[in-house]
Parts: structure tokens; sequence; C-alpha cells
């Protein structure tokens, strides 16, 4: 009886998420990347894509070409990155940034921001431009950082397609833009490439926010819609590195569908604008 009953409280677990978990340990134990705790929906999405254009019947055969074959490991890194983003996303929380962050931010004689999970540097380059328009950039340091070597090497170049710019001018328009656009960049053939002085005061780094530790003594902590690919317990380890990387009064700023309503950290902060999710570390 009490066999029974011990039987019948281990739940049966699905043989996909074991793989799924196999092949992740794997990757963590042999190069050091650290997915165990990503949200299981995204990750199977992005696994079967992969194994769909590769020609892969099973995550076991997955598993087996991830450890033996690094280049295939770094195409695998690319698919598990988040790299959605463009210039001013969110118009309306840029220009929240620009109305109730920036005036904050005047007051310091020098101002620290970590764009966390950069991608291909596309917002970095959008809170320089704020910065310059508002007088600020010049005594800014910004450093944007992010886990996909390849996508931080994009951000570096701030190489981008032409054909985004009409869309990204609207979006810089209804951020409040006070100047215009194409001051920001230079054109040529299918590019175009950001000006030099929005480079000058930011450092791309290599950073991991599932294994890596703080940035000390930030003014303003960004990390837009990443969050939602954690599950609850890296979210809220994440959250807290973003609480230990602020100054008392910093600012954090995360995506439009991600909270610290549940987080134990959430206690710590207060709205500055909810509706953008702008918190601010409490006094």
């Amino acid at each position: 009886m009490v066999v029974q009953e011990l039987n019948s409280e281990i739940l049966p677990q699905d043989p996909q998420a074991i793989e799924i978990g196999l092949l992740f340990e794997g990757i963590y134990l042999r190069y050091g990347y650290d997915f165990r705790d990503y949200g299981k929906a995204h990750a199977k999405r992005r696994i079967m894509h992969r194994m769909v254009i590769s020609g892969i019947n099973s995550i076991s055969e997955l598993q087996h070409r991830v450890l033996y074959d690094e280049s295939f490991f770094h195409l695998m890194l690319q698919d598990l990155s988040i790299n959605t983003t463009e210039m001013f996303r969110d118009p309306e929380f840029f220009l929240s940034i620009r109305e109730q962050v920036i005036p904050v931010l005047k007051t310091y004689p020098f101002i620290k921001i970590w764009h966390a999970g950069c991608s291909t540097g596309e917002e970095v380059y959008s809170m320089a431009i704020i910065l310059k328009e508002e007088g600020l950039l010049n005594r800014t340091q910004i450093y944007a950082t992010d886990f996909n070597p390849s996508v931080l090497q994009k951000a570096r170049e701030a190489i981008y397609p032409v054909s985004q710019m009409k869309d990204y001018t609207r979006n810089y328009i209804k951020s409040g833009g006070k100047s215009s656009f194409s001051e920001y960049y230079n054109a040529r053939y299918d590019s175009v490439i950001m000006k030099k002085i929005l480079k000058e005061n930011i450092v791309f780094a290599d950073h991991n926010l599932v294994t890596d530790s703080v940035f000390g003594e930030m003014n303003l902590v960004m990390c837009r819609n990443t969050l939602i690919y954690f599950n609850k317990s890296l979210q809220d380890k994440v959250v807290g590195l973003f609480r230990d990387s602020l100054v008392t009064g910093g600012f954090l700023c995360l995506g439009s569908k991600e909270s610290i309503t549940f987080s134990p950290h959430n206690i710590y902060f207060e709205p500055v604008v909810s509706k953008h999710k702008i918190f601010r570390l409490k006094y």
C-alpha cells in the first residue's frame, strides 16, 4: 500500500520534455550557455524550427549534432537568441522615457545606462539619439550587452537596411524626435550606418543574464521583451540582478508584456509609467 501511494505521486513526464531538458543540460555542460530555465513553449518552437530546416528527425539526433559539431551549435545559438528589435520600438515608450525619465537623469552629473539583451543594437542607438537631443550623451556611459556574439558584432557595426528607415523615421517622430532622423545616419546603396558620434559612449560587451553577475551603479536598466522567454524562477532571478545593478532611485524598463507584479522584488520598485513598464527603485 505504501509503495502504491508513493508511486501515485510520481507523475509521468512527456518524453519530449525530457529530451529537451537533456539537450539543454548537454549545452550547458559542453558550452556553458544555460537555457535550462527558458520557457518551455519558446524553447520547443525554436528547437523544432532548427530540426525542420536541418532535416533532423529527433531531438536525440539534434543533441548529438549540437554536442559534436560546434559550428552547428552556433546555428542553434542564433535560434535560441531573442533578436526581435527595431529603432524606437513602441514609440510611446520612448516618448515616456523622454518626458518622465530624462528630466530625472538630467539631475545627475554622470549617467550610466545598461541595455541588457541589446540584440543588434537598434534600441541602444535610439536611446543614444534621445540622450544627444536632450544634451546628455556626452556625460552618459551606455553598456550594451548580449550573450550572442553575432548580434553583438552587428550592433557594433550599426549597419541596417535602408528599407527599414521609413518605418524607423515614423517611430522616431512619434517618440518625440526633435530633429530629422536622417541626420543620425549615412546612407550608402541599400544600407545605412549610424553616425560615429552615437557610438562614442557605448560599450558593447558579452554578458549572459542567466549566468553572469551585476552591472553596478546603473541609473537606468533597459531589458525589453526578454523576460517573457524565461520561466518564473529565472525571471525572478534576473529582476533581482537588475535591482542589485541599480542605484537607489534608478529606473528599470521592461517590455510591454512583462511585469514585476508577482516578483518578490516588486516591493522594492514603484511604477513611474505603468502602461509602458517603467519602474523606479525606491529610496
